[in-house]
């Protein structure tokens, strides 16, 4: 077991300390201080969309920094109030008064509209009350926002915030079309504060967990297995997880989403060009890859696979078979959830009040609801639009709606590149719904001088010429992604108290705390949609040509662009693009 592992440095990304050090350490604090204590002006944050991500990293926020959870807009007013009891009104504005009978009338909106419109209000009072001397009567606003809606509504909202300056966090995927995605970057540099820039994140989270961090440390900065030639990268879905998100729930259809492989997965691709061609050490210039190919498709969950003895039932509840399936929605949400207690994710995705109907009126009245909920379904007389508009999670996993791929491969090649002094390597990624684990990303890393094997708690690292192996543990901070989403959302708010307080400029503080630049995340992106083209085209994609057809001519076509913002371009890095791209304005 390997336990000498240097501390990361005091404002670094959370980083590549194990537990092992870590917990054993007498001289650490068992309670630390929040980040951003200090702060004279802790900043202030909206959380638009209040679902599980939502919840999410609200509650790494306040479990971890200073920051003050000021606003939601949700359009469930049940989860809505749920939220502004957990989060706002435990909190420093527990106390506040509300404005004209409204319901916490800056704390709590509808609509995120709403909230845009009633900051517009807001901010021609301040102006007005600080003329008249009387400032101090104007509620303040927010620094930032966490954009936690539907993945087809990002663009709308981070477009609807833009010209409010504030910074931004998005949640993945940034969008779900390329053109939407190029659009929020033309956004995020104009928005209605002209070339000002911001700081932005993207719910990127495998770049943030303290397992990845040291895995690139290890890889990129030691150098322990050499010259990376290969690298194998699995995400197990799980296979009730996939039916309940990806055949049942929001993510089913290509039509009202996105494919799979961008809803799901568009993180482990980033996970991929972060640990194999962005910069790991001051001067070094990106390695972008050369071409990529993707085999995919809708497996298993279609009618062709559908037991015969289920017949033409379309819901578990009134299924012959339903007491054998294992993929039986009251087996699944009731028997292996509810019934152990848990009325959390996924139960409460089905019934947002399942939850509160469990603590107040027990179990029997918390099935019952669950039931109903499960019992709803749809026939061929149900208009398509109703159908598309929500999830069912009774239905028949082989009688959904669904279309997206259960099970894709994609393979990233990398060439010689004199420009950036790198050699070529090739990287092979599996989505798989059908597993035991849950998320917990698997994959080998082979090098010229050793082997690494690694899951979300352990790296093990196998050296050729001694054949020694060394394991290491990373700290498990718990929370999602394997600490990666209290990662994330603690270095964004760290990013936006550096601005806030002055002791940073965006561009500084873009790089400390984010560590990614929003190019980064669009070339990310844009390599979903290359696989997509791969995979629909049987074809092998060469990404130069791809990139300059698809991204860089819709940039050409965007209106024109203020002055570039160095914040949103890594530094020194060379170019994120092919030379002689006609883009380097954007991918530099």
């Amino acid at each position: 077991m390997h336990t000498n592992i240097p501390e990361s440095k005091l404002g670094e990304p959370i980083a590549a300390a194990t537990g092992s050090v870590a917990a054993k350490s007498s001289s650490l604090p068992l309670r630390p201080k929040k980040l951003l204590a200090d702060s004279p002006s802790p900043p202030r944050i909206l959380i638009i969309g209040a679902g599980s991500r939502g919840h999410a990293y609200a509650s790494a926020v306040a479990k971890h920094t200073a920051a003050i959870i000021a606003a939601v807009a949700e359009p469930i007013e049940f989860k809505r109030r749920e939220f502004v009891s957990h989060f706002i009104n435990r909190g420093p504005l527990a106390s506040v008064e509300t404005e004209e009978g409204g319901e916490h009338e800056q704390q709590a909106f509808a609509d995120w509209r709403d909230y845009v419109d009633w900051e517009k209000a807001r901010r021609e009072r301040a102006k007005k009350a600080s003329s008249a001397g009387e400032a101090g009567k104007v509620p303040a606003g927010v620094d930032a926002a966490f954009v936690c809606v539907l993945d087809e509504q990002h663009r709308e909202v981070v477009e609807g915030l833009a010209p409010l300056g504030l910074a931004v966090m998005c949640e993945k995927p940034l969008a779900t079309t390329l053109a939407d995605c190029v659009a929020i970057y033309d956004a995020m540099l104009r928005g209605g504060q002209g070339s000002v820039p911001r700081i932005f994140g993207i719910g990127h989270v495998l770049r943030y967990s303290p397992h990845n961090m040291l895995l690139r440390q290890l890889v990129r900065e030691q150098g322990v297995v050499g010259d990376v030639l290969s690298v194998e990268h699995t995400e197990p879905v799980g296979w009730w997880h996939f039916s309940h998100s990806y055949v049942r729930g929001n993510w089913r259809r290509e039509s009202t989403t996105a494919p799979s492989l961008l809803t799901k997965s568009c993180h482990d691709i980033d996970f991929l060009l972060w640990m194999l061609s962005e910069p790991a050490k001051e001067g070094e210039k990106t390695h972008k890859p050369a071409f990529l190919n993707s085999t995919g498709t809708r497996n298993f969950y279609r009618r062709a696979r559908k037991p015969a003895a289920a017949g033409t039932a379309t819901n578990c509840l009134s299924c012959p078979i339903e007491k054998d399936c294992m993929f039986s929605a009251k087996k699944i949400y009731a028997e292996r959830h509810l019934r152990k207690g848990n009325a959390r994710w996924p139960v409460k995705i089905v019934n947002p009040e399942i939850e509160d109907c469990l603590s107040t009126l027990g179990p029997d009245a918390a099935e019952k609801m669950l039931m109903k909920d499960l019992s709803e379904d749809w026939t061929s007389e149900t208009p398509d639009e109703e159908v598309r508009r929500r999830p069912w999670f009774g239905r028949c996993v082989w009688e959904a709606d669904n279309d997206v791929c259960d099970d894709q491969c994609v393979t990233i090649t990398w060439e010689d590149d004199a420009a950036s002094g790198s050699l070529a390597k090739t990287a092979q990624f599996h989505m798989v719904a059908f597993t035991e684990k849950i998320c917990e990303r698997r994959g080998r890393i082979y090098g010229t001088k050793g082997e690494i094997e690694y899951d979300s708690a352990t790296i093990r690292v196998h050296d050729f010429a001694t054949d020694r192996t060394e394991t290491f543990y990373p700290e498990q901070r718990g929370g999602g992604h394997g600490g990666g989403d209290d990662g994330l959302a603690t270095q964004f708010v760290q990013a936006v108290g550096a601005v806030k307080d002055g002791r940073m400029g965006v561009e500084e503080a873009q790089q400390k705390f984010i560590g990614c630049t929003l190019e980064e995340v669009i070339q990310s992106h844009a390599m979903v949609f290359a696989a997509e083209d791969a995979r629909k085209q049987r074809a092998v994609v060469d990404w130069h040509s791809w990139w300059q057809k698809n991204v860089e001519e819709r940039l050409q076509h965007q209106p024109t662009a203020s002055p570039r913002s160095p914040a949103h371009s890594r530094a020194n890095s060379g170019p994120q693009q092919p030379p002689g791209s006609a883009a380097a304005s954007m991918m530099s």
